[in-house]
């Protein structure tokens, strides 16, 4: 443990916090907003234990109360909750440590963040699919799209199928997998605890709305022969083209702005007459002219061009959607009429 001079003062409190009774924590707990007590369960959660002779001088420096003995120190997860609960009662404690487990998810993976996605694919090579899966759902989605593309055909739906079906990952096991990744990217990386919820179909989903057509298609087509209920729940959720009818007349006009005309005549190809009126009305004059003249230049072209520009599109929107610039509504037989 370091000395206090080298602690935060959010480490000091937590640290004071863990040395108090229960009734004298929750009654300072008590005092904080809820953001100032994520912060202090954060800390308390990360430490468990401090040495005697640290805490006796952080005691020392909270209003030179005097400490008597070298206590030993409780931290953790379950004294963290105790203490959330005991001050903000059951329910907004629940909230809170999802919030405070959240904040740390993907933490043991953070050196991750700045490497390039065939670096993390050499790091993984030759784990199991459930451990590239654990890996997987803590990267960002971006790059776990890319992560995920690049895996042989075969390893990529097992990944896909046990991310989908992940549930809890425990301390023990996220800190081993990290671990290894970190002594063989030849990186240093300080210990977290944490236990989360990380797998499940939408972040598969979320992983799959960001990757390109052709990964997109095989993966489900794979998916389909091992398990048709999964692929099918997973298309349910995932966004489409034709949800440009789901979005509201100023959202779609956020979305066609930026799309080039070539590309949005090209997915329009074969598209629905409600999903090409709603292009058409949200386009201005002078734009439906210039795509008039896209669309009538285009002759035959594979199915897989069209897919491509519409995976463009539909990235596009869900890069939106995730900025919170546009709101898609998932209610399929609430479509607008325009």
């Amino acid at each position: 443990m370091r000395t206090a001079e080298a602690l935060t003062g959010t480490q000091k409190v937590a640290i004071v916090l863990m040395q108090l009774n229960r009734e004298r924590a929750v009654a300072v707990m008590q005092q904080f907003t809820e953001a100032e007590a994520e912060e202090v369960s954060s800390e308390i959660m990360r430490m468990r234990r401090v040495d005697p002779d640290v805490a006796a001088e952080v005691i020392g420096e909270f209003y030179n109360m005097a400490v008597s003995g070298k206590p030993a120190m409780r931290g953790g997860r379950d004294f963290a909750a105790g203490l959330l609960e005991a001050s903000f009662g059951s329910e907004k404690a629940a909230g809170l440590m999802n919030r405070v487990t959240s904040s740390m998810a993907g933490k043991s993976f953070e050196f991750l963040d700045d490497a390039e996605p065939n670096q993390v694919i050499a790091l993984l090579d030759g784990e199991l699919p459930q451990t590239i899966a654990l890996v997987l759902a803590h990267l960002k989605t971006k790059k776990a799209s890319a992560v995920m593309s690049g895996l042989p055909v075969a390893v990529r739906t097992d990944v896909a199928q046990a991310i989908a079906v992940m549930g809890a990952a425990t301390p023990e096991a996220i800190g081993i997998v990290s671990e290894i990744l970190k002594s063989r990217a030849g990186a240093v990386m300080s210990d977290r605890e944490q236990t989360e919820v990380v797998g499940g179909v939408q972040p598969l989903v979320d992983i799959i709305n960001r990757s390109d057509a052709s990964t997109e298609r095989a993966l489900l087509e794979a998916l389909d022969e091992r398990d048709p209920e999964l692929a099918e729940e997973i298309r349910s959720r995932m966004l489409t083209f034709a949800d440009l009818v789901k979005l509201e007349r100023r959202d779609v006009q956020q979305v066609l702005r930026g799309v080039d005309p070539a590309m949005l005549a090209l997915a329009m190809k074969g598209a629905s007459e409600a999903v090409t009126d709603v292009i058409r009305t949200n386009v201005s004059e002078r734009n439906r002219e210039i795509l008039d003249s896209e669309i009538a230049a285009v002759g035959p072209v594979r199915a897989s061009q069209v897919e491509e520009a519409r995976a463009d599109i539909v990235r596009q929107i869900r890069e939106m959607e995730s900025a919170g610039i546009i709101t898609v509504r998932r209610n399929e037989d609430d479509d607008l009429v325009y």
